[in-house]
Protein backbone atom coordinates (compact mmCIF):
# COMPACT_ATOMS: atom_id res chain seq x y z
CA UNK A 1 0.00 0.00 0.00
CA UNK A 2 1.27 3.31 -0.84
CA UNK A 3 2.32 6.57 1.81
CA UNK A 4 -1.28 7.30 2.83
CA UNK A 5 -2.16 11.36 3.13
CA UNK A 6 -1.63 13.07 6.01
CA UNK A 7 -3.42 12.21 8.75
CA UNK A 8 -5.06 8.95 7.50
CA UNK A 9 -4.22 5.97 10.00
CA UNK A 10 -1.15 4.06 8.96
CA UNK A 11 0.04 1.74 11.54
CA UNK A 12 -1.11 0.36 14.59
CA UNK A 13 0.85 -1.84 17.49
CA UNK A 14 0.73 -3.04 21.28
CA UNK A 15 3.36 -3.71 23.96
CA UNK A 16 2.80 -6.62 25.63
CA UNK A 17 4.59 -8.48 28.81
CA UNK A 18 3.75 -11.74 27.59
CA UNK A 19 4.39 -11.61 23.73
CA UNK A 20 3.69 -15.54 23.20
CA UNK A 21 0.21 -14.76 24.68
CA UNK A 22 -0.43 -12.14 22.79
CA UNK A 23 0.72 -13.94 19.20
CA UNK A 24 -1.75 -17.12 20.72
CA UNK A 25 -4.86 -14.57 21.48
CA UNK A 26 -4.74 -12.17 18.50
CA UNK A 27 -3.65 -15.11 16.15
CA UNK A 28 -6.99 -16.84 17.71
CA UNK A 29 -9.16 -14.14 17.56
CA UNK A 30 -8.45 -12.38 14.05
CA UNK A 31 -6.47 -14.98 12.29
CA UNK A 32 -3.08 -13.62 12.79
CA UNK A 33 0.29 -15.04 11.69
CA UNK A 34 3.38 -13.70 12.81
CA UNK A 35 7.26 -12.69 11.53
CA UNK A 36 10.41 -13.26 13.22
CA UNK A 37 11.32 -10.88 15.72
CA UNK A 38 13.60 -8.14 14.73
CA UNK A 39 16.29 -8.09 17.78
CA UNK A 40 17.44 -4.65 16.74
CA UNK A 41 14.90 -2.99 17.45
CA UNK A 42 13.41 -4.22 20.65
CA UNK A 43 11.92 -7.74 19.16
CA UNK A 44 9.45 -6.02 17.75
CA UNK A 45 6.87 -8.32 15.63
CA UNK A 46 4.74 -7.86 12.45
CA UNK A 47 1.51 -9.25 12.25
CA UNK A 48 0.01 -10.69 8.97
CA UNK A 49 -3.75 -11.01 7.65
CA UNK A 50 -3.98 -12.89 5.29
CA UNK A 51 -0.06 -12.59 4.34
CA UNK A 52 -0.23 -9.11 4.16
CA UNK A 53 1.31 -6.57 7.67
CA UNK A 54 -1.71 -5.48 9.82
CA UNK A 55 0.12 -4.43 12.88
CA UNK A 56 3.01 -5.31 14.99
CA UNK A 57 3.36 -6.31 18.92
CA UNK A 58 6.82 -5.58 20.81
CA UNK A 59 7.93 -6.29 24.34
CA UNK A 60 7.84 -2.85 26.51
CA UNK A 61 11.27 -1.52 27.37
CA UNK A 62 12.74 -1.78 30.10
CA UNK A 63 11.56 -0.26 33.09
CA UNK A 64 8.25 0.87 30.54
CA UNK A 65 6.12 -2.35 32.15
CA UNK A 66 3.07 -0.50 32.14
CA UNK A 67 -0.78 -1.72 30.90
CA UNK A 68 -1.05 -2.77 27.46
CA UNK A 69 -2.54 -0.41 25.14
CA UNK A 70 -2.98 -0.27 21.19
CA UNK A 71 -1.61 2.83 19.68
CA UNK A 72 -3.08 4.14 16.37
CA UNK A 73 -0.27 6.03 14.19
CA UNK A 74 -1.07 8.60 11.47
CA UNK A 75 0.98 9.32 8.23
CA UNK A 76 2.73 12.90 8.41
CA UNK A 77 5.19 13.89 5.69
CA UNK A 78 7.46 15.58 8.59
CA UNK A 79 6.80 13.93 12.26
CA UNK A 80 8.92 17.15 13.72
CA UNK A 81 6.55 19.53 12.08
CA UNK A 82 4.06 17.34 13.20
CA UNK A 83 4.84 16.96 16.60
CA UNK A 84 5.29 20.87 16.56
CA UNK A 85 1.58 20.98 15.81
CA UNK A 86 0.65 19.03 18.73
CA UNK A 87 2.76 21.21 20.89
CA UNK A 88 0.81 24.68 19.38
CA UNK A 89 -2.66 22.60 19.53
CA UNK A 90 -2.68 21.78 23.10
CA UNK A 91 -1.47 18.33 23.14
CA UNK A 92 1.74 16.83 24.28
CA UNK A 93 4.21 15.12 22.57
CA UNK A 94 5.27 12.09 25.04
CA UNK A 95 8.34 10.99 23.14
CA UNK A 96 10.33 12.91 20.15
CA UNK A 97 10.28 12.05 16.42
CA UNK A 98 12.82 9.17 16.77
CA UNK A 99 14.43 7.62 13.62
CA UNK A 100 13.93 3.74 12.94
CA UNK A 101 16.49 2.99 11.14
CA UNK A 102 15.15 2.94 7.19
CA UNK A 103 11.71 2.12 8.20
CA UNK A 104 10.72 5.78 9.06
CA UNK A 105 10.63 8.46 12.13
CA UNK A 106 8.01 7.95 14.22
CA UNK A 107 6.74 10.15 17.44
CA UNK A 108 4.32 9.81 20.53
CA UNK A 109 1.58 12.44 21.53
CA UNK A 110 -1.53 12.98 23.71
CA UNK A 111 -4.42 15.08 22.95
CA UNK A 112 -6.06 17.30 24.93
CA UNK A 113 -8.68 15.25 26.09
CA UNK A 114 -6.02 12.26 27.18
CA UNK A 115 -6.04 10.01 24.42
CA UNK A 116 -2.49 8.88 23.14
CA UNK A 117 -1.60 8.56 19.51
CA UNK A 118 1.52 7.86 16.88
CA UNK A 119 2.52 10.22 14.21
CA UNK A 120 4.64 7.98 11.38
CA UNK A 121 6.78 9.14 8.56
CA UNK A 122 7.17 6.30 6.56
CA UNK A 123 10.37 5.60 5.16
CA UNK A 124 10.43 1.98 3.69
CA UNK A 125 7.73 0.72 6.11
CA UNK A 126 4.72 2.60 4.37
CA UNK A 127 2.21 0.89 7.01
CA UNK A 128 -0.68 -1.36 6.94
CA UNK A 129 -0.69 -3.44 3.30
CA UNK A 130 -4.29 -5.47 4.40
CA UNK A 131 -7.12 -3.67 2.67
CA UNK A 132 -9.75 -1.89 4.74
CA UNK A 133 -12.28 -3.73 6.07
CA UNK A 134 -10.47 -6.92 5.04
CA UNK A 135 -10.27 -9.68 7.47
CA UNK A 136 -7.74 -9.11 9.81
CA UNK A 137 -7.05 -5.90 8.91
CA UNK A 138 -7.58 -2.47 10.54
CA UNK A 139 -10.94 -1.03 9.93
CA UNK A 140 -11.36 1.78 11.82
CA UNK A 141 -9.95 4.38 14.77
CA UNK A 142 -12.06 6.07 17.45
CA UNK A 143 -11.47 8.71 19.97
CA UNK A 144 -13.56 8.34 22.96
CA UNK A 145 -12.96 11.68 24.85
CA UNK A 146 -14.74 13.79 27.94
CA UNK A 147 -13.31 16.40 25.79
CA UNK A 148 -15.36 16.48 22.76
CA UNK A 149 -14.55 20.48 22.28
CA UNK A 150 -11.44 20.55 22.70
CA UNK A 151 -10.69 17.37 20.44
CA UNK A 152 -12.88 18.59 18.07
CA UNK A 153 -10.57 21.63 17.52
CA UNK A 154 -7.15 19.71 18.30
CA UNK A 155 -7.36 17.49 15.39
CA UNK A 156 -8.10 19.62 12.67
CA UNK A 157 -5.39 21.97 13.66
CA UNK A 158 -2.86 19.18 13.97
CA UNK A 159 -3.92 17.20 10.11
CA UNK A 160 -5.71 18.24 7.58
CA UNK A 161 -8.85 17.15 8.33
CA UNK A 162 -12.48 18.93 8.11
CA UNK A 163 -14.88 18.01 10.83
CA UNK A 164 -18.61 16.69 10.27
CA UNK A 165 -20.70 16.11 13.27
CA UNK A 166 -24.11 13.53 13.39
CA UNK A 167 -27.18 15.98 13.52
CA UNK A 168 -28.66 13.68 15.94
CA UNK A 169 -28.50 15.23 19.29
CA UNK A 170 -28.66 11.82 21.20
CA UNK A 171 -25.52 11.40 20.32
CA UNK A 172 -22.02 13.69 20.42
CA UNK A 173 -20.40 11.96 17.22
CA UNK A 174 -17.76 13.56 15.23
CA UNK A 175 -16.32 12.51 12.05
CA UNK A 176 -12.38 13.29 10.92
CA UNK A 177 -11.94 13.91 6.71
CA UNK A 178 -9.09 14.10 4.66
CA UNK A 179 -9.61 14.41 1.25
CA UNK A 180 -13.01 13.46 1.07
CA UNK A 181 -12.78 9.82 2.71
CA UNK A 182 -13.64 9.85 6.40
CA UNK A 183 -10.31 8.58 8.22
CA UNK A 184 -11.26 8.86 12.81
CA UNK A 185 -14.33 9.28 14.96
CA UNK A 186 -14.63 11.10 18.12
CA UNK A 187 -17.49 10.12 20.53
CA UNK A 188 -18.06 11.59 23.77
CA UNK A 189 -17.94 10.15 26.95
CA UNK A 190 -20.95 9.97 29.01
CA UNK A 191 -22.39 8.64 31.95
CA UNK A 192 -22.40 5.00 30.68
CA UNK A 193 -18.22 5.07 30.87
CA UNK A 194 -16.99 4.42 34.15
CA UNK A 195 -15.63 8.15 35.90
CA UNK A 196 -11.82 5.70 36.47
CA UNK A 197 -12.03 5.39 32.42
CA UNK A 198 -9.45 7.65 30.95
CA UNK A 199 -10.04 8.73 27.40
CA UNK A 200 -8.18 6.64 24.69
CA UNK A 201 -8.47 6.02 21.30
CA UNK A 202 -9.60 2.59 19.94
CA UNK A 203 -8.75 0.71 16.99
CA UNK A 204 -11.31 -1.44 15.57
CA UNK A 205 -9.99 -4.84 13.50
CA UNK A 206 -12.19 -5.92 10.68
CA UNK A 207 -13.62 -9.65 11.42
CA UNK A 208 -15.61 -11.79 9.19
CA UNK A 209 -18.37 -12.80 11.87
CA UNK A 210 -18.45 -10.59 15.17
CA UNK A 211 -20.21 -13.03 16.97
CA UNK A 212 -17.46 -15.85 16.67
CA UNK A 213 -14.49 -13.44 17.19
CA UNK A 214 -16.20 -11.92 20.92
CA UNK A 215 -16.85 -15.84 21.38
CA UNK A 216 -13.07 -16.71 20.85
CA UNK A 217 -11.75 -13.71 22.39
CA UNK A 218 -13.61 -14.16 26.04
CA UNK A 219 -12.99 -18.24 25.60
CA UNK A 220 -8.99 -17.20 24.90
CA UNK A 221 -9.37 -14.99 28.64
CA UNK A 222 -10.32 -11.68 27.19
CA UNK A 223 -13.55 -9.88 28.23
CA UNK A 224 -16.03 -8.28 26.63
CA UNK A 225 -16.56 -4.40 27.46
CA UNK A 226 -19.98 -4.49 24.89
CA UNK A 227 -21.43 -5.55 21.98
CA UNK A 228 -21.85 -7.32 19.73
CA UNK A 229 -23.89 -5.09 18.37
CA UNK A 230 -26.02 -3.92 15.09
CA UNK A 231 -25.08 -0.56 13.67
CA UNK A 232 -25.49 1.34 9.73
CA UNK A 233 -21.09 0.91 10.17
CA UNK A 234 -20.97 -2.83 10.65
CA UNK A 235 -22.06 -5.35 13.62
CA UNK A 236 -19.16 -4.52 16.21
CA UNK A 237 -17.99 -5.53 19.73
CA UNK A 238 -15.58 -4.17 21.88
CA UNK A 239 -13.14 -6.22 24.05
CA UNK A 240 -10.25 -5.83 26.42
CA UNK A 241 -7.12 -8.89 25.61
CA UNK A 242 -6.02 -10.92 28.66
CA UNK A 243 -3.45 -7.77 29.09
CA UNK A 244 -5.77 -5.58 29.15
CA UNK A 245 -4.86 -4.04 25.59
CA UNK A 246 -9.21 -2.93 24.56
CA UNK A 247 -9.41 -3.05 20.75
CA UNK A 248 -12.83 -3.71 18.73
CA UNK A 249 -13.91 -6.29 16.02
CA UNK A 250 -16.33 -5.34 13.26
CA UNK A 251 -18.24 -7.20 10.78
CA UNK A 252 -18.79 -4.34 8.06
CA UNK A 253 -20.62 -6.69 6.08
CA UNK A 254 -23.13 -6.81 8.19
CA UNK A 255 -25.20 -3.36 8.72
CA UNK A 256 -28.14 -2.41 10.13
CA UNK A 257 -30.39 0.94 9.68
CA UNK A 258 -29.15 4.00 7.78
CA UNK A 259 -26.36 6.25 8.03
CA UNK A 260 -27.01 9.16 10.27
CA UNK A 261 -27.23 12.16 8.41
CA UNK A 262 -24.01 14.32 9.52
CA UNK A 263 -23.16 18.47 9.01
CA UNK A 264 -19.94 20.18 8.67
CA UNK A 265 -18.45 22.13 11.28
CA UNK A 266 -17.00 25.53 10.64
Amino acid sequence: MAVQPEGTPCWADAMFVDMEGAKSFYGDVLGWTFGESTSEFGNYTQAYADGRAAAAVVPPMPGAEGASAWCLYFASPDAAATAEKVRESGGEVLMEPMRVGDFGTMALARDPGGAVFGIWQAGSHEGFETEMGAPGGYCWGQVFTRRPEQVDAFYPAVFPYTVRKFDDESMDFAMFDVAGQTVLGRMAMGEDFPPEVPSYLNVYFAVPDCDAAAAKATERGGTLQYGPMDSPFGRFAAISDPQGASFAVIDVTTTVGAMPATSPVP
